[in-house]
C-alpha cells in the first residue's frame, strides 16, 4: 500500500480492481487543518484513458511491483504493437491505445523496456526525448529572428513545427509527450588527417 502524498510518475496502482500507470502525481498543501490534497493523471492500462482524480494526501492507495523487460519492437498494425523478447523470442501484443502519444515515434529494431504486472505488459517506458528526420518541408531561410516557425513532415508521418533554417533530410530532436521540437542534431564532423 502507498500513501497518496507519495505517489510519483512510473508507480502503478490499482483502484476499484483497474490497474492505471501513475504519468503525474503532485501534492498540494491544505490550510489550516486541512491535510493537502494530491492531483494526479493517470492511464488506465488496459484502455489507455486518461483519469485526472484528486486523492486526500493520507489516502491509501495499492500500489503494484510491476515487472520490466527489454523487447525489440517489430511491428504494429490496426490495434496492437508487437514486441519481442530478444533471448526467448517470446512476443507479445501490446493494444496501442496504452502506448498513447509516444506509440507515433517506435521504429522497427528499437528496443524499449517493456513493464508488465502479472505477466499482462501494462506499460512501454519510452525516452524523454527522440530523433527523427524530416522527410518534407519549406527550403530553409537564414533570418535573425529565432523565434518564426514552419511545418514540416517526419519521417513517421509525425506534422511538427520547426525553426526556418531546418531543411529536408535533417535529424532534429523532439520530446515524446507533446511532439515539441527541441533541437537539430548536428552530423558529427570527420576530422582531417
Amino acid at each position: 500500500m502507498a500513501v497518496a502524498s507519495e505517489l510519483r510518475a512510473g508507480m502503478a496502482v490499482r483502484i476499484e480492481g483497474q490497474i492505471y500507470k501513475v504519468l503525474e502525481a503532485e501534492f498540494k498543501t491544505g490550510a489550516g487543518q486541512a491535510g493537502g490534497v494530491v492531483r494526479t493523471k493517470l492511464r488506465n492500462a488496459e484502455t489507455g484513458r486518461i483519469w485526472e482524480p484528486h486523492f486526500r494526501a493520507d489516502e491509501r492507495l495499492e500500489e503494484l511491483e510491476l515487472e520490466r523487460q527489454t523487447m525489440e519492437f517489430l511491428y504494429s498494425d490496426a490495434d496492437n504493437s508487437t514486441f519481442m523478447n530478444p533471448e526467448t523470442f517470446d512476443q507479445v501484443e501490446i493494444p496501442r491505445a496504452i502506448l498513447g502519444p509516444a506509440e507515433r515515434f517506435l521504429k522497427p529494431e528499437m528496443k524499449l523496456p517493456v513493464e508488465s504486472f502479472d505477466g499482462q505488459p501494462i506499460s512501454i517506458v519510452f525516452p524523454a526525448v527522440v530523433e527523427a528526420r524530416v522527410a518534407d518541408t519549406a527550403p530553409p531561410v537564414h533570418s535573425q529572428q529565432d523565434n518564426t516557425w514552419k511545418e514540416a513532415t517526419l519521417d513517421n508521418g509525425l506534422q511538427i513545427r520547426v525553426p526556418l533554417f531546418i531543411a529536408r533530410d535533417e535529424v532534429v530532436r523532439m520530446e515524446v509527450e507533446t511532439g515539441r521540437y527541441l533541437e537539430r542534431v548536428r552530423a558529427e564532423r570527420k576530422r582531417g588527417a
